[in-house]
């Protein structure tokens, strides 16, 4: 028996009662026809937030929900370099794009919201030292502090050395990490013989 309008309605609204944000893709999946979801927008219940991402019209925005959306917009990207930097309180550069790392051959969204910023990591440095954070009922992607701060240093392209510096010595004032985990950080990124004098002159008196 096909399910009507209303019980998919009513399906809808369970969903949204636990997340916040979902995909086109998912709520197909749960059963919920397109028409069911451009209904539920028209009537003001949901809102698209980008291309094939809805969150319900009166959920709260909860801090860096920003990263949220663009982890279900990239489902293989992991927030890196200044968002990273940024997440972490290690910066107040506020990047207008969300840094995404996202490995050599892997997909690559087209131009939407969020505004992102792809990097491609080759597979030796895309997959270390990722966590997982729950942000608006998201499992979202970040690098640790001491691997965003090994991605800085090797990517001055991307990030200015004084951002990465500014990093550096944020992580060793805040205790977000020990000097010997950044060590070994920057020794598994392929960065600590350019960061080593950084990291000495900053806790030279500590």
């Amino acid at each position: 028996m096909l399910s009507t309008p209303v019980s998919q309605r009513a399906k809808l609204r369970d969903l949204f009662a636990a997340h916040t944000m979902m995909r086109a893709g998912e709520l197909r999946a749960a059963g919920i026809g397109p028409q069911t979801i451009a209904r539920a927008v028209e009537d003001g219940e949901l809102e698209r937030i980008s291309r094939g991402l809805y969150q319900r019209r009166d959920a709260d925005i909860e801090e860096n929900q920003i990263l949220a959306e663009a982890a279900m917009r990239v489902p293989k990207g992991v927030i890196a370099l200044t968002s990273a930097l940024a997440f972490h309180g290690l910066t107040d550069q506020m990047p207008r794009r969300i840094w995404m790392a996202i490995g050599p051959s892997d997909w690559s969204p087209v131009k939407s919201y969020p505004p992102l910023r792809i990097v491609r990591f080759t597979h030796r440095y895309l997959g270390q030292g990722v966590e997982h954070h729950l942000i608006a009922g998201v499992n979202v992607p970040i690098y640790s502090v001491s691997k965003t701060l090994a991605d800085t240093f090797r990517n001055p392209k991307l990030v200015d050395r004084s951002v990465a510096v500014e990093g550096l010595r944020a992580a060793i004032e805040k205790r977000k990490v020990t000097p010997s985990v950044i060590a070994e950080g920057a020794k598994a990124g392929g960065v600590w013989t350019t960061m080593r004098p950084y990291l000495e002159a900053l806790t030279a008196n500590g």
